[in-house]
């Protein structure tokens, strides 16, 4: 059997979110249709990132085995030739034996932009949220580098989800502005569930005037859900990179 790895680009507005679920449309399950086809074998996926329903991806990766002949550059194409409009398996290359998306990654990078301005973009409206109120794009800055470092991120993930260690290292957070779009930009070792839209939501209230920096700093170390901002909506959310210690991934055979 050889390994593979593969650069996933989507748009997530119809799918369920990443993971396959009977009866629903998501990432994993039109892909893994879509190998099966090509390579007429089963296939088992591991991905980087498992984004939620709505969230985008432009540099999600994914790793399989597979008994075949063909090029990974004639299975992204093939592949992609049979995937839906909204999903493309944009790279595939050869990779180590061993190697795994989800085990192997380094860190994630994932992306949040917001239209702010008195009047919504209808071309921003699958790939941006939407805010008209007024916020201060200094007070929005100081909170997003605030949130880097390593803290305990209890605060931003729902009380009753699946994890059991809450202490994520917060490499590069910070907000942009060009023109209307705000980007917030973050890269973290990994990431909670809803973590990113809750830490996004809470920061556009110190940006509003709803609450202060110190307040924020607090619950980076010590805070329940409860006491964070609303969680933004999921599609301004778009996964895009993930870290490995092999930079040279992209250039093994395709």
């Amino acid at each position: 059997m050889k390994r593979y790895a593969g650069l996933l680009e989507y748009d997530g507005t119809d799918f369920a979110g990443w993971a396959a679920q009977p009866e629903l449309r998501t990432v994993e399950g039109v892909l893994t249709e879509a190998l099966e086809t090509i390579l007429r074998q089963p296939i088992k996926l591991s991905v980087a990132g498992r984004t939620d329903a709505g969230v985008h991806a432009s540099g999600q990766v994914i790793s399989f085995s597979a008994e075949t002949d063909l090029r990974p550059a004639i299975i992204s194409y093939k592949t992609t030739a049979v995937l839906p409009k909204d999903v493309a398996l944009r790279r595939c290359v050869a990779a180590n034996g061993d190697f795994d998306a989800r085990r192997d990654a380094k860190s994630r990078t994932y992306e949040y932009r917001l239209v702010n301005d008195e009047t919504r973009s209808p071309l921003e409206r699958h790939r941006a949220a939407y805010t008209p109120k007024r916020l201060d794009l200094d007070l929005l800055r100081r909170a997003g580098q605030l949130v880097e470092g390593t803290h305990d991120f209890t605060a931003f993930t729902p009380t009753k989800g699946y994890h059991v260690r809450f202490e994520r290292v917060v490499t590069h957070s910070r907000w942009t502005r060009r023109g209307d779009l705000l980007t917030y930009r973050i890269s973290a070792d990994s990431f909670l569930y809803g973590m990113v839209r809750a830490l996004v939501g809470t920061m556009l209230e110190v940006a509003s005037g709803k609450r202060d920096l110190t307040e924020l700093g607090r619950l980076l170390s010590d805070g329940e859900r409860s006491e964070a901002g609303p969680a933004v909506p999921s599609h301004g959310l778009t996964l895009v990179g993930v870290g490995y210690d092999h930079p040279d991934l992209w250039r093994g055979e395709r």
